[in-house]
Order: structure tokens, then C-alpha cells, then sequence
């Protein structure tokens, strides 16, 4: 499955920690189009979605969330790919990058408001992107 991580940088501040998401010359960076945020309540599962076009460059900067990406066609073989991001440790704050094809769904998996900033390759386009139900997929979310 051809997704990147990034270890960002958490830069400590006295008054308040800069987080850093993406720059230009970033792997992953591919145009931009445009920078959105979403939140997920928690145990909320949003999803299934694959995009055609459009490259995610996902940071969470406010609590935890659950990614699954899915590399095959709904109710078939494929395989399956789960990364946790958060701002809580410098090992969970990374910038994910997916490229378009991919199925992805995601969880809100703290106890505060969990956010996703996708920062897109391209504007969205409701004709851009395909969308399942979640129980059109194999996987087990548990709690």
C-alpha cells in the first residue's frame, strides 16, 4: 500500500507549542488545493470514501484518530491498513499521505474533540470521489 508517514515536528513554546503540518518542499506535498478541517466524535466511524484525484495530506492536531485505508474493491480481497494519529507523542504526530485510489475511513478515538486537517491536493468536486457504506468493508472497528 503506497501511504507515507511523516514524523512532524512539535516545536515546545513557553506560551503555547507550535505544530508543524506541511511545507512545500515535504515528501507527500503534491499541489494544493485546499486546507480543510473535520472533526470525528468519539468512537464515530466516518467513511468509506476513495478519492480519483485529490492527494490527503492528514494531520490531527487536537486528540486521536484511527485511519483504516483499504487497497481493493469493496467486499473483496485487498489489504487493509490502520495508523492511529495524535498530537500526544512525538511518535503519533505525523502527517499521513494519501495518494488517490486509496478506500479510507476513520474514528475519532479520544475523549475530546478529535480534529483531522486534510490539507488537499486539489479543491473538492463531489464528482471527484467515491463513497461506500461502512459495512460495505471487512473491518472490525471494536470499541
Amino acid at each position: 500500500m503506497d501511504i507515507l508517514l511523516t514524523p512532524l515536528r512539535r516545536i515546545p513554546v513557553v506560551r503555547g507549542d507550535v505544530f508543524h503540518a506541511i511545507k512545500a518542499s515535504a515528501p507527500g506535498f503534491a499541489g494544493f488545493g485546499e486546507a480543510y478541517f473535520s472533526s470525528v466524535d468519539t468512537g464515530a466511524i466516518k467513511g468509506w470514501k476513495r478519492h480519483r484525484e485529490m492527494t490527503m495530506n492528514l494531520v490531527v492536531p487536537s486528540g486521536a484518530v484511527e485511519f483504516v485505508l483499504f487497497d481493493g474493491e469493496p467486499g473483496g480481497a485487498g489489504e487493509y491498513r490502520s495508523v492511529t494519529l495524535s498530537p500526544a507523542s512525538d511518535e503519533s504526530y505525523q502527517r499521513l499521505t494519501v495518494p488517490p485510489g486509496l478506500w479510507m475511513a476513520f474514528a475519532g478515538r479520544g475523549g475530546g474533540l478529535n480534529l483531522v486537517l486534510n490539507f488537499a491536493s486539489i479543491e473538492h468536486r463531489p464528482d471527484e470521489a467515491d463513497n461506500r457504506p461502512l459495512e460495505d468493508f471487512a473491518w472490525n472497528w471494536g470499541p
